[in-house]
């Protein structure tokens, strides 16, 4: 029968909450279960609280890369996180070794095809147009619909170097002959080109990512309000996501947009090797925290990392804790504990409310946090 009874657990609004999970499904959900056989248990004892898995949508985890590459294993279930979606690592030439090595994971593991046939071989990926090639790139969609849900971009000096807002150009047109049409994810930093190009070149259902970085070309003029089309950006349907990585995120811009009523829709990590091992990344519990210090909710960000990513890239059985769907769960404690948080460009809070992933269940099958290789 291969099933999983998750008992008195409770939910982000602190009512009690059970789960019977069976072939991989969730098979029924209540406050309280009643006369329940499962092959295995996990009793919560009112501690411990109940999410859909955590989905990260914008991680680095092709371990053959010498420049951003992590185990999928490292930043998804070791951490709470049931599903991470590769933002662009690899291209055509090296989707298909990816979605080989994934197969092995414990994790569940989707990718975001770059658009340069190269993935991020080197930084400058966008700086030789001849590598944007899109018969190659349908060629991979095609021969790997269930591991490629998504298109990369990333459009920034260092990486189109003096190609500007061409790229994107062609990242558009790409878009709109592939089948399926994938989501695109832009990556923005330094300039050129301008923000305000990109957000121009974007559509509704486009994700721009690293949102409240702390660059002069991010979202905020001089003097801390939102730039005018940053707005009307927004307005006509582009979703903001957080992607917080090494150089990304900063506390002030994030406070301002919020402030100004500006929220991200996702929170993702843009974790790799690098940034989990020195900071300031190191986990999604510790982004949650960062979010929590700036005054958001858990109610307001659990949709963040469930149930927003898996509706923004068609992940139909993922993202809620509904009968039928996945059997994806992520459950986790909130302790009080004192913890220096750090943004991307080493501003501090001190944060008393710590997030503890204890348990990632993928399929079903539940992994104790801390215990790599144990399992119910």
């Amino acid at each position: 029968m291969n099933s999983l009874y998750i008992k008195n657990g409770k939910d982000i609004h602190e009512q009690r909450f059970e789960l019977l999970l069976e072939a991989g499904k969730i098979v029924a959900v209540a406050p309280r279960l009643e006369n329940v056989v499962a092959d295995s248990v996990i009793d919560l004892q009112g501690k411990s609280y109940v999410s859909a898995g955590w989905i990260d949508d914008h991680v680095h985890c092709y371990e053959k890369l010498s420049l951003y590459y992590d185990d999928p294993d490292l930043v998804g279930y070791c951490n709470g996180v049931t599903t991470v979606i590769d933002a662009g690592s690899t291209g055509a030439d090296n989707i298909g070794d990816f979605y080989q090595l994934a197969q092995s994971k414990k994790t569940n593991v989707y990718a975001m095809i770059n658009i340069s046939k190269t993935g991020i071989l080197a930084q400058d990926e966008l700086g030789d147009m001849s590598r944007l090639q899109f018969d190659l790139m349908q060629q991979a969609v095609s021969d790997y619909p269930d591991f490629i849900i998504g298109m990369k971009a990333r459009i920034s000096k260092s990486v189109v170097v003096d190609n500007g807002i061409k790229p994107l150009v062609v990242a558009k047109e790409f878009q709109q002959k592939l089948h399926p049409k994938l989501p695109l994810m832009v990556h923005v930093g330094t300039n050129p080109p301008e923000l305000s190009e990109i957000m121009d070149l974007m559509e509704a259902g486009d994700i721009l990512t690293h949102c409240f970085n702390g660059k002069t070309n991010g979202i905020l003029n001089a003097d801390g309000s939102i730039k005018k089309f940053v707005r009307s950006g927004l307005a006509k349907g582009i979703i903001f996501d957080v992607g917080h990585g090494t150089e990304s995120f900063n506390f002030k811009t994030a406070k301002v947009a919020s402030q100004n009523k500006l929220y991200p829709q996702s929170l993702s990590t843009d974790i790799y090797h690098g940034n989990r091992e020195n900071g300031p990344v190191y986990n999604m519990a510790t982004c949650i925290e960062k979010m929590m210090v700036l005054g958001f909710k858990l109610p307001d960000i659990l949709p963040m990392i469930t149930s927003v990513p898996a509706q923004n890239y068609h992940l139909a059985t993922k993202g809620s804790l509904v009968s039928g769907m996945d059997a994806d769960v992520t459950i986790f404690n909130i302790e009080n504990g004192t913890k220096t948080l750090s943004d991307s460009d080493g501003n501090i809070r001190q944060t008393n409310t710590i997030i503890e992933p204890m348990y990632s269940i993928i399929g079903g099958k539940a992994y104790a946090i801390g215990e790599q290789n144990g399992s119910l």
